[in-house]
């Protein structure tokens, strides 16, 4: 792991389905042992339920109103909380509140952040508003998602 300083607003940015995820340390920063990412998640946004096969994943939400959905379980997370899934877990969560939610996600190891930077459409201006969703970008999720050892799971249309 090498000493690394990322300066406030700083960290590369990309648009999932949505959402903007910074990655603020990834597997280079920490050779691999863990990632930190910020999260924006717009009223309404979330990913879709998915299980990671490969890593554990943490939440701290800093702003906001989120509902977290794990392993048949559903639970309203806001400022403050802290939520810990082990690898396997079937999960997603939804910003249930009016304004955007703010997050860190720590995964360990780290995996997710390079995923985010394969499957997403790097923000040049994180304070645009979310580019729309293509049918392209659900392709991409739903290619690439194995290749990290994610299994997505759409809602039948």
């Amino acid at each position: 792991m090498n000493l690394n300083l990322l300066p406030a607003g700083a960290g590369r940015a990309y648009w999932v389905l949505g959402d903007l995820y910074t990655i603020l340390a990834g597997a280079a920063d920490t050779g691999g042992a863990y990632a930190l990412i910020h999260a924006l998640v717009p009223a309404g946004g979330g990913p879709p339920p998915h299980i990671h096969r490969r890593e554990d994943e943490a939440f701290y939400v800093l702003e906001g109103q989120l509902t977290f959905h794990a392993d048949g379980q559903s639970f309203a997370a806001s400022a403050g909380a802290w939520i810990t899934l082990p690898q396997g877990s079937l999960h997603h969560f939804k910003n249930t509140g009016t304004t955007p939610a703010k997050m860190l996600i720590l995964v360990n190891p780290s995996g997710l952040d390079q995923f985010f930077a394969e499957v997403g459409q790097p923000a040049t201006d994180p304070t645009a508003a979310p580019p729309p969703v293509t049918p392209g970008d659900v392709e991409r999720l739903l290619t690439a998602a194995p290749k990290y050892g994610l299994e997505i799971q759409l809602p039948p249309q």
